[in-house]
C-alpha cells in the first residue's frame, strides 16, 4: 500500500514540476497512466457503462406498480386480423412500378396505394388509410396472404391493447369489437368477449412494413415503419360501440379504453357526422367516476379531427394516447402552436411538443379549474422519447408509467421480453428546452434517473428517452403496447379540487 502511495506522490510532484513548462503535459501523461478515479458515482457509472446500460438499469430499479392497481379494464371497439408483409415485396408482386410519392386521404386503386406507400416510406412515418374499392382490396388481400413470409397477428388498437393488458394475470379484460373466428382463436384466454361481438367473418388489415435504409426506386426509408390499409366497414362504422357500452354495466370496469375513431374518417362526412353524435351519446352513458382513455391514430380530415376535439370526444375522456404525427395534425386542425409546420424534421423538438401538449390540456382539457372537460392526461410517444403530461392532482406514479412505456417500446420492437443492450441505441436529446418560446427552462436528462420533470402552470411533464431497437422485427402495435403499459402503471388519484 505504501509503495502505491509513494508512486502516486512522486508522479504528482513530477506532473507539478513539468506543468509550468508544458501545460498540455498532464493530459499527455494521463493518457498512459491510470490514477485513482475521484469522479462522482454517477459520472463513474457513465464512464464504465454505456448510456444505454445506465438507462436500462435505472428503469429496472425505478419502475414500480402503483399502490392501487386496475383489476377490470374494458377495451373497445376496433379489432381485426393483421396480415403483415413486406411493403416493397407486395407492391412488386402486384406489378406496380416505383414512382413519385403522393398522399391520398382515401385509397381507390393500387396506384393510389403505391403513391401513398412511397410518400410515407420516404419519411419513415406510420400511416393508416381506408381502401374504398371492396373487390380490389380483396384481390390485394389474397395476394398479401399468399406472399412468402406473410404473417397473421391480432390486430386493431383495442384488441392489441387488450392483449397487452392480459399479460398481467391479476387483470381481467373485456374486449368488444368485430371478433371473427380467426381472431377469437388468437386472443388471450384472459380476455372476455361478449357473444354479441362475435361474427362469422374476420376483418383483415394489411400492414406493409419496411426496414430502415430499405430502397425502392429512388425512395429510401430513413427508419423502419409501416403503412396500414383496409376495407373494414364494421370497424369503420364503429358498429360494436353500443354493444361495448351496454356490456359495461355487467362487467363493472375500473377503466375504459376506447379506440377506433380514425376508422370512421374514411366513411365520408355524412356518416361520421351522425355516427360521432351517436358515439358521444353512448360514451356519455358511462359512469362519471370511470376514467376513459382514448387512443388516437392517423387521420387526414381536419374537420373530422376538429369534431373530435371541440364538439365531441375530447371533453368527455380522461386520457389520450398519440404519436408525433397525430399530435401535429391535432394542432394543425385546431390552429394551435406550431400549426404552420407541415411535418417534423427528424426527431420532434421537445420544446414544440411541450407547447402543443400544454395547449391541448388548456384548450380541451381540465387545466382550467372552471372547465367542464374531463381530459387530464396525455401520453405522447415518438421513436426517440416519450412524454406524459398531466394536470396536477389527478394522476399518480407517472414517472414509472412513462418509463414503463419506453421500456416496452425498446423490448417489443426487438421481439423480446426484456431490453437487450446490444440491440438498442439512444437517439433522444439529452438537453432540451421546456418551451419553444420564452419563458423557457433549459433541461437535461440524468441517465441514472432517466425521467426529466418540469411544470408549466398546473401541468406537469414527465420525459424519458427510449432505447431504440436498431433492427426492429415488428413495428405494428407499438403505440398500443406503450399506451397499455403506461395505463397499467398509472394510478388515478381521488379527484381533488385545484
Amino acid at each position: 500500500m505504501w509503495r502505491k502511495a509513494s508512486v502516486a506522490a512522486l508522479l504528482a510532484l513530477a506532473v507539478g514540476y513539468f506543468y509550468h513548462g508544458s501545460p498540455d503535459l498532464p493530459a499527455q501523461i494521463l493518457q498512459y497512466v491510470s490514477l485513482p478515479n475521484f469522479q462522482t458515482s454517477s459520472e463513474s457509472l457513465n464512464s464504465q457503462d454505456s448510456l444505454e446500460q445506465v438507462i436500462s438499469a435505472a428503469w429496472e430499479a425505478l419502475i414500480s406498480l402503483p399502490t392501487r392497481q386496475w383489476s377490470r379494464v374494458a377495451v373497445g371497439v376496433n379489432a381485426c386480423v393483421d396480415v403483415v408483409v413486406s411493403g416493397v415485396g407486395l407492391l412488386q408482386a402486384l406489378a406496380v412500378d416505383p414512382g413519385t410519392g403522393l398522399d391520398h386521404e382515401v385509397l381507390r386503386s393500387k396506384e393510389d396505394l403505391k403513391e401513398a406507400f412511397i410518400h410515407f416510406m420516404g419519411r419513415g412515418a406510420a400511416a393508416e388509410r381506408f381502401f374504398s374499392d371492396k373487390e380490389a382490396f380483396q384481390r390485394i388481400a389474397r395476394a398479401a396472404a399468399e406472399y412468402p413470409g406473410a404473417k397473421l397477428y391480432v390486430g386493431g388498437n383495442a384488441a392489441l391493447i387488450g392483449q397487452k393488458l392480459a399479460t398481467y394475470p391479476d387483470l381481467m379484460v373485456l374486449l368488444c369489437g368485430p371478433v371473427g373466428p380467426k381472431l377469437h382463436e388468437m386472443l388471450d384466454e384472459q380476455i372476455v368477449v361478449p357473444p354479441e361481438s362475435l361474427q362469422e367473418m374476420d376483418e383483415f388489415h394489411l400492414i406493409l412494413e419496411y426496414k430502415a435504409g430499405e430502397q425502392w426506386g429512388s425512395t429510401q426509408a430513413p427508419q423502419a415503419n409501416r403503412f396500414i390499409f383496409s376495407h373494414d366497414v364494421s370497424n369503420g362504422e364503429m358498429s360494436s360501440l353500443e354493444t361495448f357500452v351496454a356490456s359495461l354495466e355487467e362487467f363493472q370496469p375500473e377503466l375504459v379504453v376506447l379506440s377506433g375513431l380514425h376508422m370512421m374518417e374514411g366513411q365520408g362526412r355524412v356518416l361520421w357526422e351522425d355516427r360521432l353524435k351517436e358515439a358521444v351519446s353512448a360514451i356519455s352513458d358511462i359512469r362519471k367516476d370511470i376514467p376513459i382513455h382514448l387512443e388516437l391514430a392517423s387521420m387526414t380530415d381536419k374537420d373530422y379531427m376538429n369534431s373530435i376535439m371541440q364538439e365531441q370526444f375530447m371533453p368527455i375522456v380522461s386520457s389520450i394516447g398519440l404519436n408525433e404525427q397525430e399530435l401535429l395534425f391535432l394542432s394543425q386542425a385546431g390552429e394551435g402552436p406550431h400549426a404552420e409546420m407541415t411535418a417534423w424534421k427528424g426527431i420532434p423538438d421537445v420544446d414544440r411538443v411541450s407547447d402543443i401538449l400544454l395547449w391541448v390540456l388548456e384548450q380541451h382539457g381540465r387545466s382550467d379549474p372552471s372547465s367542464e372537460a374531463d381530459l387530464t392526461r396525455i401520453h405522447f410517444h415518438t421513436l426517440a422519447y416519450h412524454i406524459l403530461a398531466t394536470v396536477d392532482g389527478y394522476w399518480g406514479n407517472q414517472a414509472a408509467a412513462v418509463m414503463a412505456g419506453a421500456r416496452v417500446a425498446s423490448s417489443q420492437a426487438c421481439g423480446l421480453q426484456t431490453v437487450d443492450i446490444s440491440k438498442v441505441e439512444l437517439k433522444a436529446p439529452l438537453e432540451f428546452y421546456s418551451s419553444h418560446t420564452e419563458p423557457r427552462e433549459q433541461l437535461s436528462v440524468n441517465p441514472t434517473e432517466p425521467v426529466t420533470v418540469w411544470r408549466r402552470g398546473n401541468v406537469t411533464f414527465h420525459f424519458t428517452p427510449v432505447l431504440v431497437c436498431k433492427r426492429p422485427l415488428r413495428t405494428v402495435g407499438l403505440g398500443d403496447a406503450i399506451s397499455a403499459e403506461g395505463l397499467v402503471y398509472s394510478e388515478l388519484k381521488t379527484q381533488q379540487p385545484f
